[in-house]
């Protein structure tokens, strides 16, 4: 098994290789305006201090988000890219499962990604395997009384600390976490989700409904 893995749904650009075992190569940069630019001397960069090559990818892993519009696609259609010239399947994971498999907490928690517009993502989790609810997309005061007590994992509990006073590490998505989040779950059997986009919003940018048209006289 060798398993190329990415996630753009949040600032971090990371990509990861593992062999079914342990992380052979990670690669992280947090920039929100560079998906595009960073991801692929990203893969460059682990597959050559790995000492592996593409051509021995089985599998790749994806963050299907939430995330905002552009950065999650860039992720998603690159794994797909690669999984089509390469012939290999395309495992989706949960982006915030990614985040909650890294923390390795043991106990009730929440994870909580940046949103934008004064929202995050988040789930709730019984443990760092375990998601208990599906990702939601809101404001911070709107849930912090429902989510009181428990600790948050993620950069949203940094950016609203008078909602989620306790927060916890990881800060950043790892494609090393979720990596071995699939490797353990492709050694169990389970089930994948589709690498399709996770979008629990309408993207920022809209054509307008009422625009002009204007044609030549």
């Amino acid at each position: 098994m060798l398993l190329l893995a990415m996630d753009t749904a949040t600032p971090a650009v990371t990509v990861a290789l593992h062999d079914g075992e342990s992380v052979l190569a990670e690669a992280r940069q947090v920039d929100a305006r560079r998906h595009g630019e960073l991801l692929l001397p990203a893969v460059d960069r682990v597959t050559k201090e790995a000492g592996r090559t593409l051509d021995e990818v089985t599998g790749l892993v994806v963050g299907v988000g939430p995330g905002p519009y552009t950065g999650l696609r860039v992720g998603l259609v690159t794994a797909a890219t690669f999984a089509s010239a390469l012939g290999v399947p395309v495992h989706g994971l949960c982006t915030l499962d990614g985040l909650a498999y890294a923390s390795g907490i043991e106990e009730p928690f929440v994870v909580a990604t940046d949103a934008r517009r004064k929202e995050v993502y988040w789930a709730r989790y019984d443990d760092f395997r375990t998601r208990t609810t599906d990702a939601a997309v809101d404001r911070p005061v709107e849930i912090a009384e429902r989510l009181a007590g428990l600790p948050v994992v993620g950069a949203g509990a940094r950016l609203y600390p008078e909602a989620f006073p306790d927060a916890r590490d990881p800060e950043h998505q790892s494609a090393a976490a979720l990596a071995a989040l699939a490797a353990e779950r492709l050694a169990a059997g389970a089930d994948f989700l589709d690498p399709l986009p996770m979008y629990l919003r309408r993207p920022d940018a809209q054509v307008p409904k009422n625009y002009k048209v204007v044609t030549p006289q």
